[in-house]
């Protein structure tokens, strides 16, 4: 679970200066979706309240893992290191 942690603060910490931004984007977009299908699909049981909750959440981590694609595909800014790299074309 600390690896886990370690990865999310790390990752977070990284996309925020904007460095390697595609890359990372990407492998946390793996990443919520790996962590919505594995934590809530077909979770709740018998009781609808919970199958309802889960069914969110996992559409939640799908709807992160979007963003993430969108800034993979987007790229960091002209102020990221990505950016600052390669004279404002990032």
């Amino acid at each position: 679970a600390w690896a886990t942690g370690l990865f999310e603060v790390i990752a977070g910490l990284i996309i925020l200066v904007g460095f390697k931004t595609p890359i990372v984007a990407l492998l946390l977009a793996a990443f919520c979706i790996a962590a919505g299908f594995i934590g809530h699909y077909g979770q709740g049981g018998d009781d609808p309240t919970l199958t309802f909750m889960h069914s969110q959440m996992l559409m939640k981590d799908i709807a992160i893992a979007g963003g993430f694609l969108a800034l993979a595909m987007a790229g960091a800014g002209a102020w990221s290191i990505d950016g600052r790299m390669l004279g404002g074309r990032a």
